[in-house]
């Protein structure tokens, strides 16, 4: 059964660029419902954990080192069809293939530093928004 909830995180370039009230007015815009947010930094441990789905792959040291730089913004959605929905807001991960007007197009640099994390599926939005959030953060 499909929830209404998801993940995302706006990694540390967006923070850097200075690109966070415009991508969070673009999420509000799209009809989404901040049910939890929060500014942290990611500790290595934090972020090897996090991303270990890719820890065989070449790019994971450069990801976790990415990841941790500088602080990022962590939050939970909430909307009919989240997920998906979310995940065509932000556009394809390299943002020379994402859609005109998707959050990955307007403030993505590459393919690595591409602004913003969104969750690939229901459960996944879960573990990783319970990763980040306890359960009286979440509203």
């Amino acid at each position: 059964m499909a929830t209404n909830r998801t993940f995302t995180m706006l990694k540390p370039d967006s923070l850097e660029k200075g690109n966070t009230g415009a991508i969070l007015e673009k999420i509000n815009a799209a009809g989404f419902r901040i049910v939890a947010m929060k500014m942290t930094q990611m500790s290595t441990k934090d972020a090897e954990t996090f991303y270990a789905v890719h820890n065989e792959r070449p790019f994971f040291g450069e990801l976790v080192e990415y990841m941790t730089r500088g602080p990022i913004v962590a939050a939970i959605l909430e909307k009919d069809n989240a997920v998906e929905d979310f995940r065509t807001l932000i556009g394809a991960t390299n943002p020379a293939d994402a859609a005109e007007g998707t959050i990955r197009k307007l403030y993505a640099a590459s393919m690595g530093e591409n602004a913003v994390h969104g969750s690939d599926s229901d459960e996944n939005a879960e573990i990783e928004g319970n990763f980040h959030f306890s359960g009286r953060e979440q509203f």
